[in-house]
């Protein structure tokens, strides 16, 4: 039999128990809140869809996860490797495409938004026999260095000229009610979206500039 004194503690010795069973306490709590946010998303399944689109006038279908960007299924499921991942945040412009008539940034776009679409990447454009004006524009004006942003710009390039055909204005047209005149103003506003990080804006905007006035 013991005495009351074998069982006394002092202040900080009930204080360091005290807390050491409320940390151990919420470890376990801890551990068990993760195991339940876990385990559903691990077991689950990703869903599936099918999508069909023609791609540079081929029709293609493809049965892909809901999640996939239209720029994944493009290179990694069509091998159409033309069209860069640069920031996959829809900042770079190196993933543009035209859908439709119209440039997207086909990061931030996913596959299955795009049933029964026409898509055209730089595949599309030109080919190395029979290149686009805009292509043999970039060719004569040295608009690229690296060349990684190339195919970007020149899609955005010509699906840019379109805009200027159907009166589309920007943010620096001087009247929005009158159709844009191709101005290095208007070119450089308009293809802001897409960036060089090697810099060849000069030579990229004359080569633009050269096929707008075949074009007219």
């Amino acid at each position: 039999m013991h005495g009351d004194d074998d069982f006394r503690l002092t202040r900080r010795e009930f204080l360091f128990a005290s807390a050491t069973t409320v940390a151990a306490g919420g470890a376990s709590n801890a551990l068990v809140g993760v195991a339940h946010a876990t385990a559903p998303a691990a077991a689950r399944a990703p869903v599936k869809g099918t999508v069909s689109f023609t791609v540079n006038g081929t029709p293609r279908t493809l049965e892909l996860d809901t999640r996939t960007t239209l720029l994944d299924a493009l290179r990694e499921h069509l091998k159409l490797t033309g069209t860069k991942k640069g920031c996959d945040h829809g900042q770079c412009g190196a993933c543009t495409v035209i859908v439709g008539g119209r440039r997207i940034n086909s990061c931030l776009s996913l596959a299955v938004m795009h049933d029964g679409d026409a898509i055209t990447t730089i595949e599309g454009i030109g080919t190395p026999d029979r290149l686009h004006p805009m292509q043999q524009a970039f060719i004569k004006h040295d608009g690229y260095q690296c060349g990684y942003c190339t195919p970007g710009q020149i899609c955005s390039a010509v699906a840019m000229l379109d805009e200027f055909n159907d009166g589309v204005p920007s943010h620096v047209s001087d009247d929005i009610t009158a159709p844009p005149e191709v101005t290095d103003a208007e070119i450089r506003e308009r293809m802001s979206g897409n960036i060089c990080r090697c810099g060849a804006y000069s030579n990229i905007v004359e080569a633009i500039t050269e096929v707008s006035g075949s074009r007219a």
